[in-house]
């Protein structure tokens, strides 16, 4: 890799072509083929990976076997940083070469020597990780919020689909228009139509035993599409824990690598100043 190819690179173009020049020996080339993975997660970290040319995807699995897609990488971005800034570190997801790549590798302890003399590299990364986490904490709310709908819609039986159904019918104005032109078809068929031969004369017992039987039946019906909706509730704040304990994990990691920055940039403060 050039100088001029490595400033391409978000995290190293601030340095100067002595600082660069040390980086791109330090660099090893890689040449991988479509759809090669470089790394799976849970493997250890021991590596950071600089795109020459090609797209790399980053991708994760989700809990219904689903491969979720958190990233795709083009020439100029850089992955699997996060292992670098602890030893033994696990990979946190699957890295896969979407196209023919060439990438280049720069080992930890490459890495870790170099960044103790050049602290900017140091905080180009933090602010990288900074946008990394934002983008994957968008994209588990949205995976989260369409999968309550499925995953609730998934379990639906019909009498579920039926009890949705009467309990939309139950509380709208068609409800209220078709009861008040039932009251008025039965007085009127009661009054003058069949005066003769009234099968429910004034005051309408029958009429009051149908209205009963609608109620009766339509209150448990209500409570049953009311306590599925309780549940999707339920489900959905389920979800959004899960998300929420996700992103404070995440938080608490970069919090730890924040501690090793630090740690690391006070050292090279206190060399510098003994020199």
């Amino acid at each position: 890799m050039t100088i001029d190819t490595l400033r391409q690179v978000p995290l190293f173009e601030s340095l100067d072509n002595e600082a660069a020049a040390e980086v791109c020996k330090l660099l090893e080339n890689l040449d991988c083929k479509a759809e090669t993975f470089l790394f799976h997660a849970g493997d250890v970290g021991d590596a950071m990976y600089l795109i020459e040319r090609g797209k790399v995807r980053i991708c994760v699995q989700a809990t219904d076997g689903r491969q979720v897609t958190l990233t795709e990488l083009h020439r100029g971005d850089f992955f699997g940083e996060m292992a670098l800034l602890d030893d033994g570190q696990r990979r946190s997801a699957d890295a896969v070469v979407a196209e023919n790549a060439r990438l280049a590798v720069l080992s930890r302890e490459h890495f870790l020597a170099f960044m103790r003399t050049n602290p900017n590299v140091a905080l180009e990364m933090l602010t990288a990780l900074a946008n990394r986490l934002r983008r994957t904490d968008e994209l588990l709310r949205h995976s989260a919020t369409r999968n309550v709908n499925v995953e609730e819609a998934a379990h639906l039986t019909f009498a579920d689909r039926a009890a949705d159904i009467i309990a939309e019918f139950g509380g709208s104005w068609k409800f209220i228009i078709f009861e008040i032109g039932l009251f008025l078809l039965w007085v009127l068929l009661n009054t003058w139509l069949l005066a003769d031969k009234v099968f429910d004369p004034y005051p309408y017992v029958f009429l009051n035993l149908v209205l009963g039987i609608i109620c009766g039946l339509q209150a448990p019906i209500i409570m049953m599409s009311q306590n599925r909706q309780s549940h999707k509730d339920r489900l959905r704040a389920d979800l959004d824990y899960q998300v929420n304990l996700k992103n404070e994990l995440a938080l608490q990691a970069i919090l730890e690598r924040l501690k090793t920055l630090e740690r690391d940039c006070l050292q090279v403060a206190s060399r510098k100043q003994r020199e």
